[in-house]
């Protein structure tokens, strides 16, 4: 039900999953965060007006537009799949002209995450697990590369992140669990329905 209620009220379209084998063997298929976990989500982790928000595997674009809207905070979606980038350009644009607020605040880049150039506004990154380890190395050692140049408070916020993700960022980076959101009391127990965020130590 709150599938049909957030799409609606965003006027976006971002039902489904992507059922076509991805396009890479280092790329998941498209799988929109459910919205009930974002709200599990955002009862407990805060976003300011001030957050730019860089969402690695964007797909139709479902969590710029809820950020957007519900906590003004400025998103950037990065996908590779152009049918998908596609979609959320499309959605961008019912979301414009449906909720009147303005396009400046969510930008969509079309293209590898592991290519995509942190900007130094870019302070909260989002992952649903949506590339291979190799993958996120890449885009972490980039995320790092920019935490070096422009100093700032950095998190990641990981959902259904497998180990390989938990393993990589423990054992050979500065990231720090700082808090762990567990959602197997709404998904039937599966231990992996969880959003970790792990914060920057400088």
């Amino acid at each position: 039900m709150k599938e049909y209620y957030y799409d609606k009220l965003l006027s976006i379209k971002t039902l489904g999953n992507e059922t076509e084998f991805p396009e890479s063997l280092h790329h998941n298929p498209y799988q929109p965060t459910p919205y009930i976990a974002l709200e599990a989500l955002f009862r407990k982790y805060h976003l300011k007006s001030s957050d730019h928000v860089v969402d690695f595997g964007c797909g139709k674009g479902r969590l710029n537009f809820y950020i957007n809207y519900f906590y003004n905070a400025a998103c950037t979606g990065v996908e590779m799949n152009k049918d998908l980038f596609d979609e959320a350009v499309g959605n961008h644009h019912r979301y414009v002209n449906h909720t009147k607020e303005g396009t400046a605040r969510i930008d969509f880049h079309y293209g590898l995450a592991e290519e995509y150039q942190i900007a130094p506004i870019d302070n909260r990154f989002y992952f649903f697990n949506p590339f291979s380890v190799g993958i996120f190395d890449k885009v972490i050692h980039n995320i790092l590369l920019s935490a070096g140049r422009y100093k700032r408070d950095i998190e990641l916020i990981i959902y259904y992140g497998p180990d390989s993700y938990v393993d990589y960022l423990e054992n050979t980076t500065a990231f720090e669990l700082k808090d762990e959101i567990v959602l197997s009391e709404i998904f039937n127990g599966d231990s992996y329905d969880r959003f970790l965020i792990y914060r920057l130590q400088t």
